[in-house]
């Protein structure tokens, strides 16, 4: 009988290569937020992998970049961190695009780094099987990469062979988390960071960087089985206000109609979500508010 295994991994990659799609995939639940924009994910969040004789807690960070304000450098500190004393390090690559010089900075950064490296080529549905090994053995002739796996993270394709190669640096130990936890996070976080999510896809680009949310009040209802939530959008501008709300109210509705059939699902129970739009001035850059809105 094979020995219980119990182990943390980071992943690591360039905003929006595919970290969260990724961890999503291999969990087959939605913890993480997905966006098409770079730097969607802010703190550094611990999804629960469980296996039959395997618990793997895979740390998604915010995408390596160069910080502009008290946010962006606290998302740097969060990376820097969960690449330290773990077991393994995934490290995801856009095998579409190649070696970019984002991808230069991170490879930069790992270098010395005495942890195992996966290396996950990302897209493999974009380039050739030959282009895909000279990407990654690229990056092979430079770190410490113990295996390659291509896949297709969108598409859920070979994602399962990426965590039998993540097992073998896995120690023996036992379960940290009961079964059936998929984060350390607490609901409320998860959720606000879903209101975010479909706030991030439906805005124009000018918006999204600014946008946090505020969980005020989530609470079950005691004579039918529904989870009421309240939350504040939270944007920099007054000028941002009218656009997140839209003409009518339509853009605000879009946003919680898309949040709250994520949040359901979640949850397993009917949701009721009220939202509002509040103006904080500048608050990526006020400590408080970056705290309060959950990234500590």
């Amino acid at each position: 009988m094979s020995e219980f295994k119990t182990g943390f991994v980071t992943v690591v990659g360039k905003p929006n290569v595919g970290k969260s799609t990724l961890i999503n995939a291999l969990l087959r639940e939605k913890i993480s937020i997905v966006s098409p924009k770079p730097q969607t994910t802010r703190n550094s969040i611990k999804c629960i992998l469980m296996g039959d004789d395997y618990q793997v807690i895979l740390v998604d960070t915010p995408g390596i970049h160069k910080p502009k304000n008290a946010l962006g450098e606290y998302m740097m500190k969060a990376c820097r961190e969960a690449m330290e004393e773990v077991d393994c390090i995934l490290f995801v690559i856009d095998l579409g695009t190649g070696i970019g010089p984002m991808d230069e900075a991170i490879i930069e950064s790992l270098k010395g780094v005495k942890t195992p490296i996966v290396l996950v080529g990302n897209k493999k549905d974009k380039v050739t099987n030959v282009k895909a090994k000279e990407i990654a053995d690229s990056v092979k002739a430079q770190l410490n990469v113990k295996a390659f796996v291509a896949v297709s993270a969108k598409e859920e394709k070979n994602v399962d062979g990426v965590i039998p190669e993540v097992l073998k640096f896995i120690p023996e130990g036992p379960m940290l988390y009961p079964e059936d936890y998929l984060t350390d996070q607490p609901e409320r976080f998860v959720v606000s960071e879903i209101i975010r999510e479909k706030a991030m896809l439906l805005l124009s680009d000018e918006i999204p960087y600014g946008i946090g949310v505020d969980i005020v009040r989530m609470s079950d209802r005691q004579d039918k089985p529904i989870v009421d939530i309240e939350a504040n959008v939270i944007c920099e501008r007054e000028s941002h206000k009218g656009m997140v709300i839209g003409k009518g109210g339509n853009m605000l509705r879009k946003i919680g109609s898309a949040a709250r059939e994520d949040i359901q699902s979640l949850l397993g129970v009917q949701v009721n979500l009220k939202l509002w739009v509040k103006v904080r001035d500048d608050w990526r850059n006020d400590n408080l508010t970056i705290r309060s809105l959950g990234y500590k």
